[in-house]
Parts: C-alpha cells; structure tokens; sequence
C-alpha cells in the first residue's frame, strides 16, 4: 500500500503504471489508494486559499464608500456564466451571515442572484426570516432566477415566510398600474419590501436587461429609455447617472419597490458578475439605491478604472 501511495503521489505515475511496477491489477489500485487514506498513510494538504481579493475591496470602500463589498478572485477569459457560478459560491457564506433571525429580506431577480441562492446554506439558529418578492413577475413563465422562484427555495430553506407580488412587473399602461397598487394584497407586499432589513437586488443595464432579453421591451422601448439617459436598471427601474429614475413612460407601469423606498432600506446589496456594468453600478451607488456589493475582481476593476 505504500509502494502503490507513493508512485501514484510521488511519483506521478499513471494507475495503469502503478499497477504494472507493484504487481497488481489496475482495478486493485484505485482500492489500495483510497485505503491509504482512510488509514492515513496518504494525508492530502492544502494550502489555505483566500478567495476574496482584499486589496479590491479596500480600494471600493474608500473611493465608492460601500458599506460593505466582497470581491471574489476570478480566472481571465473565464465564461460570464462560470463567472457567475464562482462570485455565487464563494459570497454565498458572507451573504448567508447577512441574515438575522426575524428579519424581513427583500428580494430581487437575476442569474447572479440564482448561483448565489443555490450556494447558499440556512445558518443555524436563524429563523423567522420573511422573504417578500420585491418586483413583479417578468412574464407568464418564471424562470428559476426571477424573484418569485428565488423567494421561494429561500423560504423552504430557512424555514421562513414567502409574500409574493401576485402581478407582472411592467402593467399595459398607467392607468392599469394606479389600479393594481392600489390592490391591498399587492400594496402590503410593497410595504413589506420598502420596511426590509436587507435587499438583494441584480443591476442590469439597457442594453443588458432581462425585460429587453424576455422581449417585453422591445427596440424602440430600448431606444427611448437610453434616450432618456439611462445607464442601468434595478427592479425593473431605469435610471440615469446620478441614480435617478429617467422619466419615460414605463416608470409609471413598474409594479416593483420605488427607488425611494430603496433608498430606506438599510443594506441594499447588489450582485453582479463581469465588468460590462461598471457605469451602472457607481450610477447605483451615487444615487444610494446600493450600498453594498458582491462582484468579481475584473468587475470590481472595471468599476475602479471607470470615469463615469
């Protein structure tokens, strides 16, 4: 068994060359490996490994003020998707520790926001958490990271409460969305989302929306909000470099939690994965609609190297 541990780990040799020099069949190696480390003769060692990029992080505190920013280290060229799958698993404990028994957690859609939900672990000892959807439903078919689905594998999770926004996020026109807010069942979910502990909200931009991916807006709507000088989007909320909602006609059909009620909600965190949405982000944190940030380190160079 030590014969066969140290050619394998040693030496480097393939379990087809162990087997020939150790005088065993191939498929008796792969059972003497792993015995040899169930008793200990093989005792594997890795060197601690800090996934957060700290430097980073001390440079977006002092130059955007965030309350608080976790900046995971990512590979170059790495895809957005897997990019998204490591921001997701690495932030998940901190964001899990975010989390206060009997606390009310505002939720928002989007794919970062799905990989970190699904790292994410119930932490003993806390419970009563309310989760409420803080924007409506994009369209008739969720998806597993619109806000409605998101909500809920957090309240099975945890064990908590789930209020859902029974709505679409962007009504026909403005006169429908007066009526729907006036709802009681859809006005006390808005209340709950503007009285939060901590919300949890995607940043996407007018060219990288999901109401312009899902085709709810379509080119001429695209066209008209970046006319009106937006550079991002939250909840369904266009908005322009100071972080004010552009005035075009779709602010009045969001059924989502106002900006102003943001603004009230005192941890607003934002996840994102890549750099394609740096002057939207700091449009975000000067408007003070996010105070906190979860990014990988090219983002988070991204938004440090941006004028805007």
């Amino acid at each position: 068994m030590l014969l066969v541990a140290r050619l394998y780990y040693i030496d480097g040799l393939s379990q087809a060359d162990v087997a020939t020099l150790a005088g065993v069949s191939q498929s008796k190696i792969s059972r003497m490996l792993a015995l040899a480390r169930e008793r200990g003769i093989v005792q594997i060692s890795v060197p601690e490994y800090n996934p957060r990029n700290t430097d980073l992080e001390r440079r977006l505190y002092s130059e955007l003020r965030l309350d608080e920013a976790f900046v995971v280290r990512a590979h170059a060229g790495q895809p957005t998707a897997d990019l998204r799958q490591a921001v997701g698993y690495f932030a998940a404990p901190a964001v899990a520790r975010m989390f206060k028994a009997r606390s009310t957690v505002a939720v928002g859609g989007g794919r970062s926001i799905q990989a970190l939900v699904d790292r994410m672990a119930r932490v003993d000892g806390v419970s009563g958490i309310i989760f409420v959807q803080a924007m409506g439903n994009i369209d008739s078919s969720p998806g597993p990271y619109d806000a409605i689905e998101l909500c809920g594998v957090l309240a099975r999770r945890w064990g908590g409460v789930f209020h859902t926004l029974s709505t679409p996020a962007l009504l026909p026109d403005a006169a429908t969305c007066r009526r729907m807010l006036r709802l009681e069942q859809v006005r006390a979910v808005l209340d709950r989302t503007s009285n939060a502990d901590l919300a949890i909200v995607g940043i996407g931009t007018p060219e990288h929306s999901v109401f312009i991916e899902r085709k709810v807006l379509g080119p001429a709507d695209l066209d008209r909000v970046r006319k009106a000088g937006a550079v991002g989007e939250i909840l369904g909320r266009f908005y322009d470099k100071a972080g004010d909602e552009v005035r075009t006609p779709f602010r009045q059909r969001v059924v989502s939690i106002g900006f102003e009620e943001l603004r009230r909600v005192k941890r607003v965190l934002a996840v994102v994965a890549g750099g394609n949405r740096a002057a939207a982000i700091r449009a975000a944190v000067r408007g003070g609609l996010v105070k906190s940030l979860v990014i990988d380190d090219e983002g988070a160079k991204a938004l440090l190297g941006g004028k805007q």
